[in-house]
């Protein structure tokens, strides 16, 4: 007989049931509960030649030295509208003299603000930088007067999550701990200031980003911008409503599970996972093997800009050692690149893991790119299916870990779902960890094969859409096995890899609500994920949508 699904649990039974796992015989039953549910066992029960032996370093295997295929010398996608606006529409008016930096960083921190008070909160920053930012504006605008700016990111509103330093003001992590008043810029942060971006300040995010839903006991979290009743997606929730709702038109984000990828599709927005070491993490309060920084952008090039401002080698993270970084201006340009020849292999079955909705828009939009000279290729990866299983594993678990002073000395500091979460992975085993890891091993093995063979690599990004919340759920935190599961069904097979994976927004489903398509590339194959979704967003068949809570940062 099937069991219905777990509830969700919020509000005082939360509470409740974090108070009843305090007995041993509590936590094993609902840690044996969570292990079914969430594919743990069966991932565990997989034959041996599943795995592979225990990787030494969490570098990304590439499948290929070079990446060649046909280019096509197209134009880059160029849409204008007048909301959610791109850099390139924003560093139009500067130099026509229709606006300058001042004036749209003053508007932006009064604008966020605001958008802090309605209510539910649609505030996605956590931290104003006013200081800094206005001086950073200042500077960005003497050079448009002069016309020498320093890219297309000069003058750009670029908000950062609040995982990493900003100078005076250190990583808080989405918890009640007080910011370091002595932190220095994160390098991702002083690439984006050599940029010429304007940082307004950090973005809120779930605690510790264990969260793919967007809710917290620790934060107040705004809510989705298509449509305040539904969760906004985390971890990197403030990043991504201040791109949804027209604040930014990129912004910095994080991704250990899809946390780049579940706020931006959940929003109907752009987003991309680089390849791990691609952006140093220096300064960085997260760590581990798993977590990506990444940018959520309002198009394609948003987020090509983005990762050519702050990608390449840095002597203080040895993960982007050999990192070659980008030509200026070259990541950009292949974005025209099209897609004729290019061999996408289509995860059916995952596909048909998702919500028929989502899985029909999915088999549409590569139909769309069919058409347009791309090669669909079926495959097939065994373990697709447990890499989330594998993937909480390894997260869940190096979390939990690094949560030991917290879990020794201050348990109340934590929010409940939190609580919830180190009570459930107490009952797992470091034997746990350890097959995870041979598990990924193989994984990571399977996945290069396979992109010896084609491009890319196409599944959805969630297997539904973003879910109704209530206050209590999005502002005491929840646990919700299902649409954790939902929200992380495709995310963990790049994060496992450190291959690199972007969002693009394919349509609605019944409710209004964004659906999207993920594609992954092979490692340092950055542009063959973006001119793939490019070649959407050119076609319209990825198009950004007006959402229900959006501002002006020119005329508000």
């Amino acid at each position: 007989m099937k069991l219905p699904p777990p509830p969700r649990l919020s509000g005082a039974v939360l509470r409740g049931i974090v108070r009843a796992t305090e007995r041993e015989s509590v936590r094993q039953v609902i840690g044996g509960l969570m292990r079914k549910d969430l594919g743990v066992d069966e991932a565990r029960a997989l034959p041996q030649d599943a795995r592979d032996a225990l990787p030494l370093s969490a570098r990304p295997w590439q499948a290929r030295g070079v990446h060649a295929r046909g280019e096509e010398t197209l134009p880059i996608p160029s849409t204008t509208r007048d909301f959610t606006m791109t850099a390139a529409q924003i560093a139009a008016r500067y130099r026509e003299g229709q606006a300058d930096p001042v004036e749209v960083t003053e508007r932006a921190l009064r604008l966020a603000r605001n958008l802090a008070g309605q209510k539910p909160s649609m505030g996605p920053i956590l931290h104003y930088d006013d200081e800094h930012a206005l001086r950073d504006a200042s500077a960005s605008r003497e050079r448009w007067r002069a016309g020498r700016p320093v890219g297309p990111l000069d003058g750009i509103i670029v908000p950062v999550k609040e995982e990493v330093d900003l100078e005076g003001h250190g990583a808080r992590l989405g918890t009640a701990l007080p910011a370091r008043k002595d932190a220095k810029d994160a390098t991702v942060v002083k690439r984006l200031r050599d940029a010429g971006a304007i940082v307004i300040g950090t973005t809120c995010m779930t605690e510790y980003g264990m969260s793919p839903l967007g809710v917290s006991a620790r934060r107040t979290l705004p809510r989705n911008a298509q449509n305040p009743r539904h969760a906004a997606g985390g971890s990197s929730t403030g990043s991504a409503v201040a791109v949804a709702v027209g604040l930014a038109p990129v912004a910095l984000g994080s991704d250990g599970g899809g946390s780049v990828r579940i706020p931006a599709c959940f929003q109907g927005i752009f987003g991309i996972k680089p390849t791990f070491g691609r952006i140093s993490r220096h300064g960085d309060g997260f760590g581990g093997t798993m977590a990506h920084l990444g940018p959520i952008g309002a198009s394609v090039r948003d987020l090509a800009i983005f990762l050519e401002a702050v990608s390449g080698e840095d002597p203080e993270d040895e993960l982007t050692h050999r990192n070659p970084g980008f030509v200026r201006g070259w990541l950009e340009s292949s974005l025209g690149g099209g897609v004729k020849g290019l061999r996408i292999g289509v995860l059916e079955e995952e596909i048909s893991a998702a919500d028929v909705q989502i899985a029909r828009a999915c088999r549409e939009a590569l139909g769309a790119l069919e058409k347009e000279g791309a090669v669909l290729v079926p495959v097939s990866l065994r373990l697709a299916k447990h890499a989330a299983a594998i993937g909480y594993l390894s997260i869940g678990l190096e979390a939990y870990a690094a949560l030991l002073p917290q879990r020794l000395h201050d348990f109340a500091s934590i929010g409940t779902d939190l609580q919830l979460l180190c009570r459930i992975m107490s009952t797992f085993s470091s034997d746990d960890y350890l097959d995870a890891q041979a598990l990924r091993a193989g994984l990571r093995r399977d996945v290069a094969t396979l992109l010896r063979q084609v491009d890319v690599v196409a599944m959805p990004t969630t297997a539904r859409t973003a879910p109704i919340v209530s206050d209590a759920d999005v502002l005491g935190g929840m646990a919700d096995t299902p649409e954790l599961a939902a929200a992380c069904r495709f995310a963990f097979l790049a994060n496992l890899t450190g291959l690199p994976a972007g969002t693009a927004p394919i349509g609605k489903d019944a409710r209004g609500m964004p659906m999207g398509l993920q594609i992954m590339g092979d490692a340092w194959d950055e542009a063959g994920v973006l001119r793939t979704l490019a070649h959407l967003e050119r076609t319209g068949v990825a198009t950004v949508t007006k959402p229900a809570v959006n501002v002006d940062v020119f005329g508000g």
